[in-house]
């Protein structure tokens, strides 16, 4: 991608002339997803996805934060893995708000995060929830996750051949294996797939965390039928679907 689309390459002069534009901010984590794919997964997908919403929505995205709340142990396997690198929740909500506040102080108005770590959602609603109040109507604030806009006939073309699992175990499974070997295949190693059974959460939380309890490869959901034709129709389904929504959100 171009620096018209990254801030990082930009100069400062170059950037301070594009506050009119939406303003896009990765949010993604570092967290182990199972022996196939790298620990940078959630950040990888955050940015591939908002450089693409950037090129629809003449934005510019911003370095990505690349830490997230705490791992869970059943939606991505907990702090029971080497590599998997926890926020406090108050750490990430106070991260984001400072994040916020300095790009409203440099003239943004319109500021887009995108979410692909799925346990950082509260603390991200919560900061948003602060800054709005401090910064009022004159800002407009959204967040989206990369799951929730897809389109209902997405679920039956990706979850062709086993269940769909739910999001919460779909961690290092089917969508970000296809999404991986998508827009960054030489990141997954694919003879390291493996066939696992569908994780049983149960009904509670329970701490200690039972390590026993989480596969100890750390995949929650077979990732068997990934492919990247499957990655493909994600991006552009969701790059397509929050792109009309934020034209019209952002008009």
């Amino acid at each position: 991608m171009s620096g018209h689309i990254k801030m990082k390459d930009m100069t400062w002069t170059e950037y301070a002339g594009r506050k009119e534009d939406i303003l896009i901010l990765p949010i993604g984590a570092t967290e182990q997803h199972g022996p196939h794919l790298p620990l940078c997964v959630d950040t990888v997908l955050a940015e591939e996805f908002s450089y693409r919403i950037a090129g629809q929505v003449d934005g510019i995205v911003a370095p990505a934060l690349c830490y997230g709340y705490k791992s869970k142990p059943f939606s991505g396997g907990g702090p029971l893995f080497p590599g998997t690198i926890d926020l406090n929740g108050q750490t990430l909500q106070n991260l984001v708000q400072d994040v916020i506040d300095e790009f409203v102080r440099d003239g943004f108005r319109r500021i887009l995060l995108f979410n692909a770590h799925f346990e950082n959602e509260p603390f991200v609603v919560e900061a948003m929830d602060l800054c709005s109040a401090r910064h009022g109507d004159r800002v407009r604030l959204l967040l989206m996750n990369w799951w929730d806009p897809m389109s209902p006939n997405m679920i039956g073309r990706i979850f062709d051949q086993v269940p769909f699992p739910g999001w919460a175990l779909e961690h290092a499974a089917i969508t970000e294996t296809s999404l991986m070997m998508y827009v960054a295949p030489e990141l997954v190693r694919q003879d390291l797939i493996a066939d696992v059974g569908k994780t049983d959460p149960g009904f509670c939380y329970r701490y200690p965390i039972d390590k026993d309890s989480i596969p100890s490869n750390g995949v929650l959901a077979t990732a068997r039928s990934s492919s990247a034709q499957k990655g493909q129709w994600i991006v552009e389904d969701v790059v397509s679907n929050i792109s009309d929504f934020i034209r019209r959100e952002f008009c």
